[in-house]
């Protein structure tokens, strides 16, 4: 299912994070879109993502866990994995539907217990790179301020450009983009902020054969002792 050999390298995203990049992520990867084209996705009221989702079963999600406990967790700093999940994802949404909050930057968890942090992974599965690939932010303002800025565009009451976020802003500033590739993954602290780097939404396609397809990998895990 998933390259036993992978090429990996890392691309420095600040003093502190890197984002792993793997080409040649996954054996079939044309298996993965044959089967979105036979699936039913759907949009989940709770999530924010752009546009439908489709979850994959457990077996899938433990494979996956599997690539990364044994190529990535290192560098990312995990010890093991507490629950993991993957799904299929199409970016739909064009810019005159995005809500404030989905016109900016996001992470996939803000805070952890003691001892617990998040890693996330993407992995492409279209062919048109100005579909986008992903860019990581810093924020420009403290924590609170931040916290209280992402606050105002959940509850609809920022004043922000009916756009996905593709460059630095008055907020958040764009310190690495890594460019999609067909069967190109990268994998990365869910508490970094990032985005899809979509250059035109245009093109943006509820076809799983044109659209923005991307297989999404989440692991929950314990820390390695430092």
């Amino acid at each position: 299912m998933f390259n036993p050999r992978p090429t990996i390298r890392f691309l420095p995203i600040d003093a502190h994070n890197s984002c792993a990049v793997v080409d040649d992520f996954l054996l079939e990867p044309r298996q993965l879109v044959a089967l979105a084209q036979r699936e039913q996705f759907a949009t989940e009221p709770d999530n924010y993502y752009p546009g439908p989702e489709f979850r994959l079963g457990q077996a899938f999600a433990f494979a996956l866990d599997e690539f990364f406990m044994q190529h990535i967790r290192r560098s990312l700093g995990a010890r093991r994995t507490v629950s993991v999940s993957a799904r299929l994802s199409m970016a739909t949404l064009g810019t005159g539907q995005l809500t404030p909050l989905q016109c900016l930057c996001h992470r996939d968890a803000a805070a952890f217990p003691p001892g617990e942090g998040l890693a996330a992974s993407v992995a492409y599965l279209f062919d048109e790179p100005r579909l986008g690939g992903t860019s990581f932010y810093v924020p420009r303002q403290s924590l609170e301020e931040t916290a209280q800025l992402l606050m105002d565009a959940r509850d609809g009451s920022l004043a922000v450009e009916a756009s996905y976020m593709r460059a630095s802003n008055r907020w958040f500033e764009q310190v690495c983009t890594v460019p999609a590739r067909f069967n190109r993954a990268i994998f990365y602290d869910g508490g970094v902020f990032h985005a899809a780097q979509i250059e035109d939404a245009g093109m943006l396609s509820d076809d799983p054969t044109r659209g923005r397809l991307t297989l999404n990998g989440f692991f929950r895990y314990r820390k390695a002792a430092s």
